[in-house]
Protein backbone atom coordinates (compact mmCIF):
# COMPACT_ATOMS: atom_id res chain seq x y z
CA UNK A 1 0.00 0.00 0.00
CA UNK A 2 1.28 3.25 -0.98
CA UNK A 3 2.39 5.83 2.26
CA UNK A 4 0.84 8.88 1.76
CA UNK A 5 3.01 11.90 3.04
CA UNK A 6 1.71 14.83 4.50
CA UNK A 7 2.00 17.22 1.44
CA UNK A 8 -1.03 19.74 1.21
CA UNK A 9 0.35 21.84 -1.93
CA UNK A 10 0.15 20.91 -5.47
CA UNK A 11 3.69 21.54 -5.76
CA UNK A 12 4.35 18.69 -3.74
CA UNK A 13 1.24 16.15 -3.61
CA UNK A 14 1.85 12.71 -5.09
CA UNK A 15 -1.43 13.40 -7.01
CA UNK A 16 -0.77 16.66 -8.82
CA UNK A 17 3.70 17.71 -7.89
CA UNK A 18 4.09 16.17 -12.17
CA UNK A 19 1.17 18.01 -13.03
CA UNK A 20 2.29 21.67 -11.85
CA UNK A 21 6.27 20.71 -11.13
CA UNK A 22 8.98 18.22 -11.83
CA UNK A 23 11.38 16.34 -9.63
CA UNK A 24 14.72 18.14 -11.09
CA UNK A 25 13.31 21.37 -9.92
CA UNK A 26 11.37 20.14 -6.50
CA UNK A 27 14.99 18.76 -5.65
CA UNK A 28 16.78 21.99 -6.38
CA UNK A 29 14.60 23.90 -3.59
CA UNK A 30 14.11 20.83 -1.34
CA UNK A 31 14.88 21.03 2.22
CA UNK A 32 18.29 18.86 1.86
CA UNK A 33 19.10 20.94 -0.65
CA UNK A 34 18.61 23.96 0.75
CA UNK A 35 20.90 22.78 3.70
CA UNK A 36 23.08 21.80 1.71
CA UNK A 37 23.76 24.99 0.33
CA UNK A 38 23.89 27.10 3.97
CA UNK A 39 26.58 24.20 4.71
CA UNK A 40 28.89 24.67 1.16
CA UNK A 41 28.34 28.62 2.05
CA UNK A 42 29.38 28.20 5.68
CA UNK A 43 32.45 26.00 4.56
CA UNK A 44 33.51 28.05 1.37
CA UNK A 45 33.11 31.35 3.79
CA UNK A 46 35.89 29.32 6.25
CA UNK A 47 37.43 28.98 2.85
CA UNK A 48 38.07 31.92 2.34
CA UNK A 49 39.06 33.56 5.50
CA UNK A 50 41.54 31.12 6.03
CA UNK A 51 42.85 32.32 2.12
CA UNK A 52 42.43 35.54 4.02
CA UNK A 53 44.54 35.04 7.16
CA UNK A 54 41.25 35.69 9.01
CA UNK A 55 40.92 32.23 10.74
CA UNK A 56 43.55 29.50 10.75
CA UNK A 57 43.85 27.20 7.67
CA UNK A 58 44.18 24.24 10.01
CA UNK A 59 40.76 25.58 11.21
CA UNK A 60 38.57 25.86 7.87
CA UNK A 61 40.20 22.63 6.91
CA UNK A 62 38.10 21.11 10.28
CA UNK A 63 35.20 22.73 9.24
CA UNK A 64 35.06 21.40 5.55
CA UNK A 65 35.79 18.18 6.40
CA UNK A 66 33.75 17.63 9.63
CA UNK A 67 30.50 19.83 8.50
CA UNK A 68 28.17 16.88 6.60
CA UNK A 69 25.07 17.11 5.58
CA UNK A 70 24.55 13.41 7.13
CA UNK A 71 25.06 14.61 10.77
CA UNK A 72 22.48 17.02 10.86
CA UNK A 73 19.49 16.23 13.43
CA UNK A 74 16.99 17.35 10.67
CA UNK A 75 14.32 17.13 14.00
CA UNK A 76 16.32 19.53 16.38
CA UNK A 77 17.00 21.76 13.63
CA UNK A 78 13.64 22.42 12.39
CA UNK A 79 12.23 22.82 16.63
CA UNK A 80 14.97 25.67 16.80
CA UNK A 81 14.30 26.97 13.49
CA UNK A 82 10.52 27.29 14.95
CA UNK A 83 11.89 29.12 17.84
CA UNK A 84 14.25 31.35 16.56
CA UNK A 85 12.50 32.38 13.25
CA UNK A 86 15.42 31.31 10.92
CA UNK A 87 17.37 28.14 10.23
CA UNK A 88 20.70 29.56 10.29
CA UNK A 89 21.57 29.83 14.17
CA UNK A 90 19.85 26.68 14.48
CA UNK A 91 22.48 25.01 11.87
CA UNK A 92 25.47 26.98 13.28
CA UNK A 93 24.81 25.59 16.38
CA UNK A 94 25.37 21.79 15.18
CA UNK A 95 28.31 22.75 12.81
CA UNK A 96 29.90 24.25 15.86
CA UNK A 97 29.28 20.48 17.82
CA UNK A 98 30.79 19.16 14.83
CA UNK A 99 33.74 21.11 14.13
CA UNK A 100 35.05 20.69 18.24
CA UNK A 101 37.87 23.37 18.54
CA UNK A 102 37.27 24.70 14.73
CA UNK A 103 33.86 25.40 15.47
CA UNK A 104 34.60 28.57 17.45
CA UNK A 105 35.14 29.90 13.57
CA UNK A 106 32.42 28.45 12.29
CA UNK A 107 30.54 31.50 10.71
CA UNK A 108 32.69 33.76 11.12
CA UNK A 109 31.78 37.65 10.94
CA UNK A 110 28.70 36.72 9.00
CA UNK A 111 24.78 37.11 9.68
CA UNK A 112 21.81 35.04 9.16
CA UNK A 113 20.72 36.80 5.50
CA UNK A 114 24.63 36.66 4.59
CA UNK A 115 24.00 32.42 4.14
CA UNK A 116 20.49 32.55 3.19
CA UNK A 117 20.62 34.60 0.73
CA UNK A 118 24.10 33.12 -0.84
CA UNK A 119 22.25 29.96 -0.52
CA UNK A 120 19.07 31.07 -2.50
CA UNK A 121 21.49 32.80 -5.37
CA UNK A 122 23.18 29.23 -5.43
CA UNK A 123 19.80 27.18 -5.82
CA UNK A 124 18.34 29.83 -8.30
CA UNK A 125 21.59 29.09 -10.29
CA UNK A 126 20.94 25.84 -10.60
CA UNK A 127 17.03 26.71 -11.16
CA UNK A 128 17.83 28.82 -14.20
CA UNK A 129 20.32 26.59 -16.33
CA UNK A 130 17.17 24.00 -15.79
CA UNK A 131 15.29 26.86 -17.32
CA UNK A 132 17.59 27.44 -19.47
CA UNK A 133 17.79 24.27 -21.03
CA UNK A 134 14.10 23.66 -21.18
CA UNK A 135 13.88 26.97 -22.98
CA UNK A 136 16.50 25.86 -25.64
CA UNK A 137 14.35 22.48 -26.16
CA UNK A 138 11.30 24.53 -26.35
CA UNK A 139 12.63 26.87 -29.23
CA UNK A 140 13.56 23.40 -31.50
CA UNK A 141 9.90 22.50 -31.18
CA UNK A 142 8.42 25.93 -32.30
CA UNK A 143 11.20 25.83 -34.92
CA UNK A 144 10.16 22.66 -36.27
CA UNK A 145 6.45 23.12 -36.37
CA UNK A 146 7.35 27.03 -37.76
CA UNK A 147 9.25 25.36 -40.57
CA UNK A 148 6.98 22.68 -41.33
CA UNK A 149 3.99 25.21 -41.82
CA UNK A 150 5.66 27.69 -43.41
CA UNK A 151 2.94 27.60 -46.03
CA UNK A 152 0.39 26.13 -44.38
CA UNK A 153 -2.55 28.54 -44.98
CA UNK A 154 -5.05 29.03 -42.14
CA UNK A 155 -7.69 31.93 -40.84
CA UNK A 156 -5.97 34.27 -39.32
CA UNK A 157 -8.32 36.02 -36.16
CA UNK A 158 -8.44 39.29 -34.67
CA UNK A 159 -11.32 40.04 -32.08
CA UNK A 160 -12.11 36.03 -32.31
CA UNK A 161 -13.36 36.85 -36.10
CA UNK A 162 -12.01 36.06 -39.26
CA UNK A 163 -9.62 38.40 -40.33
CA UNK A 164 -7.04 37.67 -42.93
CA UNK A 165 -5.57 34.82 -44.12
CA UNK A 166 -2.06 33.61 -41.93
CA UNK A 167 -0.15 30.35 -42.09
CA UNK A 168 0.52 28.68 -39.22
CA UNK A 169 4.11 28.77 -39.31
CA UNK A 170 3.77 32.20 -39.35
CA UNK A 171 1.84 31.87 -35.74
CA UNK A 172 4.04 29.02 -34.51
CA UNK A 173 7.03 31.88 -35.72
CA UNK A 174 5.64 34.40 -33.38
CA UNK A 175 5.70 31.89 -30.48
CA UNK A 176 9.35 31.27 -31.08
CA UNK A 177 10.27 34.95 -31.32
CA UNK A 178 8.77 35.35 -27.78
CA UNK A 179 10.98 32.37 -26.77
CA UNK A 180 13.82 33.53 -28.36
CA UNK A 181 13.60 36.86 -26.77
CA UNK A 182 13.24 35.12 -22.87
CA UNK A 183 16.65 33.00 -24.00
CA UNK A 184 18.28 36.60 -24.14
CA UNK A 185 16.61 37.59 -20.71
CA UNK A 186 17.76 34.83 -18.72
CA UNK A 187 21.52 35.31 -20.31
CA UNK A 188 21.79 39.09 -19.19
CA UNK A 189 20.17 38.61 -16.28
CA UNK A 190 22.58 36.40 -14.66
CA UNK A 191 25.18 38.90 -14.06
CA UNK A 192 22.49 40.80 -11.93
CA UNK A 193 21.34 38.01 -9.92
CA UNK A 194 24.21 35.19 -9.58
CA UNK A 195 25.71 37.87 -6.57
CA UNK A 196 27.14 36.82 -3.35
CA UNK A 197 26.10 38.00 -0.44
CA UNK A 198 28.23 38.51 2.38
CA UNK A 199 28.32 42.14 4.53
CA UNK A 200 27.68 41.09 7.93
CA UNK A 201 24.95 42.54 10.41
CA UNK A 202 24.35 45.95 8.71
CA UNK A 203 26.02 45.48 5.69
CA UNK A 204 28.85 47.15 6.50
CA UNK A 205 31.76 44.09 6.81
CA UNK A 206 32.15 46.16 10.16
CA UNK A 207 33.65 42.84 11.87
CA UNK A 208 36.07 42.28 10.13
CA UNK A 209 37.55 45.20 10.02
CA UNK A 210 39.71 46.24 6.81
CA UNK A 211 39.77 42.19 5.47
CA UNK A 212 35.58 42.37 4.94
CA UNK A 213 36.15 43.35 1.16
CA UNK A 214 38.94 40.33 0.21
CA UNK A 215 36.92 38.12 2.26
CA UNK A 216 33.70 38.88 0.42
CA UNK A 217 35.56 38.51 -3.00
CA UNK A 218 37.44 35.36 -1.91
CA UNK A 219 33.88 33.67 -0.95
CA UNK A 220 32.59 34.74 -4.42
CA UNK A 221 35.79 33.29 -6.08
CA UNK A 222 35.12 29.98 -4.03
CA UNK A 223 31.33 29.76 -4.73
CA UNK A 224 31.87 31.42 -8.80
CA UNK A 225 29.58 33.85 -7.83
CA UNK A 226 30.24 37.92 -9.14
CA UNK A 227 31.15 40.26 -6.30
CA UNK A 228 28.68 42.81 -5.49
CA UNK A 229 29.37 46.72 -6.18
CA UNK A 230 27.56 47.40 -2.49
CA UNK A 231 25.64 45.10 0.15
CA UNK A 232 22.48 44.35 -1.68
CA UNK A 233 20.45 43.06 1.87
CA UNK A 234 17.43 45.74 1.35
CA UNK A 235 18.12 45.70 -2.30
CA UNK A 236 16.41 42.70 -4.30
CA UNK A 237 15.95 43.76 -7.90
CA UNK A 238 17.88 40.59 -8.45
CA UNK A 239 15.47 38.13 -7.31
CA UNK A 240 12.93 40.09 -8.28
CA UNK A 241 13.77 40.51 -11.58
CA UNK A 242 14.25 36.75 -11.96
CA UNK A 243 10.84 36.31 -11.23
CA UNK A 244 9.56 38.36 -13.00
CA UNK A 245 11.29 36.79 -16.30
CA UNK A 246 9.66 33.72 -15.13
CA UNK A 247 6.33 35.54 -15.15
CA UNK A 248 6.95 36.54 -18.84
CA UNK A 249 7.64 33.06 -19.83
CA UNK A 250 4.95 31.75 -18.51
CA UNK A 251 2.76 34.40 -19.80
CA UNK A 252 3.98 33.56 -22.59
CA UNK A 253 3.07 30.15 -22.01
CA UNK A 254 -0.18 30.77 -21.18
CA UNK A 255 -1.17 32.94 -24.58
CA UNK A 256 0.21 29.81 -26.19
CA UNK A 257 -2.00 27.70 -24.51
CA UNK A 258 -4.84 29.60 -25.17
CA UNK A 259 -4.90 29.91 -28.80
CA UNK A 260 -4.37 25.98 -28.72
CA UNK A 261 -7.03 25.67 -26.53
CA UNK A 262 -9.48 27.28 -28.54
CA UNK A 263 -8.34 26.07 -31.83
CA UNK A 264 -8.76 22.54 -30.72
CA UNK A 265 -12.67 23.15 -29.70
CA UNK A 266 -15.28 21.26 -31.72
CA UNK A 267 -16.16 24.22 -33.75
CA UNK A 268 -12.43 24.92 -34.63
CA UNK A 269 -10.68 21.36 -34.36
CA UNK A 270 -7.39 22.75 -35.79
CA UNK A 271 -4.51 21.40 -33.75
CA UNK A 272 -4.63 18.95 -30.82
CA UNK A 273 -2.62 17.98 -27.91
CA UNK A 274 -0.65 14.33 -28.20
CA UNK A 275 -2.89 11.78 -28.11
CA UNK A 276 -2.17 9.50 -25.00
CA UNK A 277 -4.81 6.69 -24.02
CA UNK A 278 -6.92 8.44 -21.10
CA UNK A 279 -5.36 11.95 -20.87
CA UNK A 280 -8.46 14.57 -21.58
CA UNK A 281 -10.77 12.06 -20.15
CA UNK A 282 -14.05 12.74 -18.62
CA UNK A 283 -15.86 10.81 -15.97
CA UNK A 284 -19.30 11.23 -17.81
CA UNK A 285 -18.32 12.20 -21.38
CA UNK A 286 -16.19 9.27 -23.18
CA UNK A 287 -15.91 11.54 -26.50
CA UNK A 288 -13.82 14.22 -24.47
CA UNK A 289 -10.65 14.81 -25.33
CA UNK A 290 -9.56 17.84 -22.88
CA UNK A 291 -6.43 19.91 -23.69
CA UNK A 292 -4.78 19.47 -20.15
CA UNK A 293 -1.37 20.21 -20.61
CA UNK A 294 -2.79 23.69 -22.01
CA UNK A 295 -4.98 24.06 -18.79
CA UNK A 296 -1.94 23.40 -16.52
CA UNK A 297 0.31 25.82 -18.62
CA UNK A 298 -2.35 28.91 -18.32
CA UNK A 299 -2.98 27.53 -14.65
CA UNK A 300 0.39 28.05 -14.03
CA UNK A 301 1.36 31.74 -15.91
CA UNK A 302 -2.01 33.05 -13.61
CA UNK A 303 -0.30 31.61 -10.03
CA UNK A 304 3.74 33.03 -11.19
CA UNK A 305 2.34 36.29 -12.20
CA UNK A 306 0.51 37.09 -8.82
CA UNK A 307 4.15 35.69 -7.38
CA UNK A 308 5.96 38.26 -9.98
CA UNK A 309 3.76 40.83 -8.01
CA UNK A 310 4.90 39.62 -4.56
CA UNK A 311 8.35 39.99 -5.54
CA UNK A 312 8.22 43.46 -6.92
CA UNK A 313 6.07 44.07 -3.31
CA UNK A 314 9.06 42.82 -1.45
CA UNK A 315 10.96 45.60 -2.69
CA UNK A 316 9.74 47.97 -0.50
CA UNK A 317 11.99 47.34 2.49
CA UNK A 318 12.81 49.40 5.86
CA UNK A 319 16.42 50.67 6.58
CA UNK A 320 18.82 48.15 6.77
CA UNK A 321 17.25 44.73 7.41
CA UNK A 322 13.63 43.93 5.85
CA UNK A 323 10.67 43.37 8.66
CA UNK A 324 9.20 40.99 6.55
CA UNK A 325 8.91 41.50 2.97
CA UNK A 326 12.12 39.17 2.59
CA UNK A 327 10.23 36.31 4.27
CA UNK A 328 7.71 36.54 1.48
CA UNK A 329 10.50 35.51 -0.90
CA UNK A 330 10.71 32.53 1.17
CA UNK A 331 7.29 31.54 -0.90
CA UNK A 332 7.31 32.94 -3.91
CA UNK A 333 10.93 32.06 -5.00
CA UNK A 334 10.96 28.38 -5.32
CA UNK A 335 7.01 27.94 -5.65
CA UNK A 336 7.68 29.98 -8.88
CA UNK A 337 10.38 27.82 -10.35
CA UNK A 338 9.07 25.00 -9.86
CA UNK A 339 5.39 26.20 -11.22
CA UNK A 340 7.44 27.23 -14.25
CA UNK A 341 9.27 23.61 -14.55
CA UNK A 342 5.91 22.16 -14.48
CA UNK A 343 4.53 24.85 -17.62
CA UNK A 344 8.04 24.10 -19.59
CA UNK A 345 7.26 20.57 -19.48
CA UNK A 346 3.77 20.39 -20.28
CA UNK A 347 4.24 23.08 -22.93
CA UNK A 348 7.75 20.60 -24.70
CA UNK A 349 4.96 17.53 -24.44
CA UNK A 350 2.24 19.50 -25.78
CA UNK A 351 3.59 21.45 -28.90
CA UNK A 352 6.56 18.55 -29.24
CA UNK A 353 3.84 16.36 -30.46
CA UNK A 354 1.12 18.64 -31.11
CA UNK A 355 -1.67 17.07 -33.93
CA UNK A 356 -1.87 19.68 -37.13
CA UNK A 357 -5.56 19.09 -38.61
CA UNK A 358 -4.19 21.12 -42.16
CA UNK A 359 -7.54 20.34 -43.73
CA UNK A 360 -9.44 21.55 -41.03
CA UNK A 361 -7.55 24.91 -40.82
CA UNK A 362 -8.33 25.03 -44.61
CA UNK A 363 -12.29 24.13 -44.01
CA UNK A 364 -12.25 27.08 -41.54
CA UNK A 365 -10.78 28.90 -44.00
CA UNK A 366 -13.28 28.72 -46.66
CA UNK A 367 -16.25 29.30 -44.23
CA UNK A 368 -16.34 32.55 -45.28
CA UNK A 369 -17.38 31.58 -48.56
CA UNK A 370 -14.40 34.20 -49.98
CA UNK A 371 -15.16 37.07 -48.22
CA UNK A 372 -12.00 36.79 -46.07
CA UNK A 373 -10.47 38.30 -48.70
CA UNK A 374 -12.33 40.87 -50.00
CA UNK A 375 -9.81 42.99 -49.77
CA UNK A 376 -7.55 41.03 -51.63
CA UNK A 377 -9.90 41.04 -54.32
CA UNK A 378 -10.82 44.61 -54.54
CA UNK A 379 -7.23 45.50 -54.79
CA UNK A 380 -6.96 42.48 -57.89
CA UNK A 381 -9.61 44.96 -59.59
CA UNK A 382 -8.39 47.92 -58.85
CA UNK A 383 -5.58 48.20 -62.00
CA UNK A 384 -8.72 47.16 -64.05
CA UNK A 385 -11.18 49.58 -63.15
CA UNK A 386 -9.85 51.93 -60.25
CA UNK A 387 -9.93 51.48 -56.63
CA UNK A 388 -13.26 53.06 -56.01
CA UNK A 389 -15.40 51.37 -58.36
CA UNK A 390 -13.47 48.07 -57.38
CA UNK A 391 -14.51 48.62 -53.55
CA UNK A 392 -17.95 49.10 -54.69
CA UNK A 393 -18.28 46.16 -56.42
CA UNK A 394 -16.74 43.86 -53.71
CA UNK A 395 -18.72 45.87 -51.52
CA UNK A 396 -21.78 44.66 -53.37
CA UNK A 397 -20.94 41.06 -54.09
CA UNK A 398 -20.20 40.38 -50.27
CA UNK A 399 -23.78 41.70 -49.58
CA UNK A 400 -24.76 39.57 -52.59
CA UNK A 401 -23.27 36.84 -50.71
CA UNK A 402 -24.82 37.63 -47.17
CA UNK A 403 -27.88 37.83 -48.73
CA UNK A 404 -28.69 34.77 -51.06
CA UNK A 405 -25.49 32.56 -50.32
CA UNK A 406 -23.02 31.01 -52.69
CA UNK A 407 -19.50 32.33 -52.86
CA UNK A 408 -17.93 35.48 -53.38
CA UNK A 409 -16.62 33.98 -56.88
CA UNK A 410 -19.77 33.29 -57.87
CA UNK A 411 -20.85 36.66 -56.84
CA UNK A 412 -18.57 38.47 -59.09
CA UNK A 413 -18.53 35.75 -61.92
CA UNK A 414 -22.23 37.20 -62.23
CA UNK A 415 -21.07 41.02 -62.93
CA UNK A 416 -20.42 41.99 -66.34
CA UNK A 417 -18.20 44.97 -65.09
CA UNK A 418 -15.69 41.80 -63.64
CA UNK A 419 -16.19 39.58 -66.27
CA UNK A 420 -15.25 42.02 -68.77
CA UNK A 421 -11.66 42.14 -67.02
CA UNK A 422 -11.17 38.49 -65.40
CA UNK A 423 -12.63 35.06 -66.35
CA UNK A 424 -13.42 32.53 -63.68
CA UNK A 425 -9.94 31.22 -63.43
CA UNK A 426 -8.45 34.25 -62.62
CA UNK A 427 -11.73 35.24 -60.18
CA UNK A 428 -10.90 31.85 -58.49
CA UNK A 429 -7.32 32.70 -57.89
CA UNK A 430 -8.27 35.94 -56.64
CA UNK A 431 -11.01 35.00 -54.00
CA UNK A 432 -8.42 31.45 -52.77
CA UNK A 433 -7.57 32.87 -49.30
CA UNK A 434 -3.95 30.78 -49.78
CA UNK A 435 -3.10 33.56 -52.27
CA UNK A 436 -3.23 36.17 -49.97
CA UNK A 437 -0.80 35.40 -47.43
CA UNK A 438 1.14 38.33 -47.21
CA UNK A 439 4.76 38.48 -46.61
CA UNK A 440 3.47 35.62 -43.35
CA UNK A 441 6.37 32.79 -45.27
CA UNK A 442 8.48 35.59 -45.12
CA UNK A 443 8.49 36.46 -41.87
CA UNK A 444 8.57 32.62 -40.63
CA UNK A 445 12.05 32.63 -42.56
CA UNK A 446 13.23 35.76 -40.83
CA UNK A 447 12.05 34.23 -37.39
CA UNK A 448 13.60 30.90 -38.15
CA UNK A 449 17.50 32.81 -39.31
CA UNK A 450 17.29 35.04 -35.97
CA UNK A 451 16.48 31.73 -33.78
CA UNK A 452 19.47 29.84 -35.39
CA UNK A 453 21.85 32.55 -34.56
CA UNK A 454 20.93 32.08 -30.80
CA UNK A 455 22.57 29.32 -28.39
CA UNK A 456 20.69 26.53 -28.77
Amino acid sequence: MTSFSPASTVLDSILFRDAFGTAAMREVFSDRRLIARYIEVEVALARAEARCGVIPAEAAEVIARASQLERIDFDHMRHETDIVGYPILPLVHQLVAMCGEAGRYVHWGATTQDIMDTANVLQVRDALDIVDQDLRALRGILADLAHKHRDTPMAGRTHLQQALPVTFGYKVAIWLAMFDRHQERLAELRKRVLVVQFAGAAGTLASLGDKGLEVQKALAQELDLAVPVTTWHVARDGFAEAVNLLALITGSLGKIALDIMIMASTEFAEVYEPFVKGRGASSTMPQKRNPISSELMLAASKAVRQHAGLMVDALVQDFERATGPWHAEWIALPESFILSAGALHQARFALGGLIVDTDQMRRNLGLSRGLIVAEAVMMGLAPAMGRQQAHDIVYDACRTVHATGGTLADALSALPEVTAHFDRAAIDRLTDPANYLGLAPAMVDQALAASAALPR
